[in-house]
């Protein structure tokens, strides 16, 4: 993961909306254990941190920026079931075998692949589970694809790479873990229109692609928003992901 740097982008990361509650749910209730022991990957700011530790789950948060994990840390201070580490995804330094659970929060596009499916397997227990999940806007929704074309107008060759793509093949391909069952709840967001609009500066897709133009398109977005809504947006969200068990070796 160390070719995205969040630092610039940290200080409005939280504002990003949660997970859709029924999709931890189903994740955390497919390990079929009270109470399990999570290690929770890019875990950024703590937000799908936050929802595993709400759903009974012991985490172990690896986060390789320092300016978001700080902020995690921040997020979940005082809560004894968690515990924040300086790792990446291909080496977390977690110990082998301790998880019923692996976790991806709109991290796994970040990973290299093959090293990060082999570190989450090397993590799990016998029966764990690995989950990687990401939350999309509906595209279908009027202002979600008034904003599409203005980024598309500014950047046309604009680009989700795969956040948006199908994972369950490249899960499969590594051999470590079984076919993976896709996850898909949908559900809205509320929140002020300033905070949703701030949340787009920690947008590192855009960033990255937008380069110089990126200032300036996050500005031309908050103006469209202003134009449409009134002080507080209700946006349309999916969250998507992909679950799957380790192969069995024994």
């Amino acid at each position: 993961m160390t070719t995205w740097d969040y630092t610039l982008l940290a200080a409005t990361y939280s504002l990003r909306p949660p997970y859709a509650e029924r999709a931890v749910e189903r994740i955390v209730e497919t390990c079929g254990v009270s109470r399990p022991r999570v290690a929770d990957i890019g875990a950024g700011t703590g937000h799908l941190t936050l929802d595993l530790l709400r759903h009974g789950c012991s985490v172990d948060a690896v986060e390789p920026n320092d300016a978001m994990r700080s902020i995690g840390q921040e997020r979940t201070s005082g809560r004894a079931a968690v515990r924040w580490y300086r790792g990446t995804a291909e080496r977390s330094g977690l110990p082998t075998g301790a998880h019923d659970l692996v976790t991806f929060g709109s991290s796994f596009n970040t990973t290299d692949t093959g090293p990060a499916l082999a570190e989450a397997a090397r993590m799990l227990t016998g029966r764990g589970w690995m989950a990687c999940v990401w939350n999309h806007r509906r595209l279908d929704d009027p202002l979600q694809a008034s904003i599409e074309a203005l980024i598309r107008s500014r950047v046309p060759e604009y680009s989700y790479g795969s956040r948006r793509a199908d994972q369950s093949p490249a899960i499969e391909a590594s051999g470590l873990f079984s076919p993976a069952t896709k996850i898909e709840e949908s559900f809205h967001h509320e929140m002020p229109t300033a905070d949703w609009t701030a949340a787009w500066r920690s947008h590192a897709t855009l960033q990255r692609q937008a380069g110089p133009l990126f200032d300036s398109v996050v500005a031309d977005i908050e103006a469209l928003v202003r134009e449409r809504v009134g002080d507080t947006v209700r946006v349309p969200y999916v969250t998507v992901g992909w679950l799957a068990p380790r192969r069995r070796t024994d």
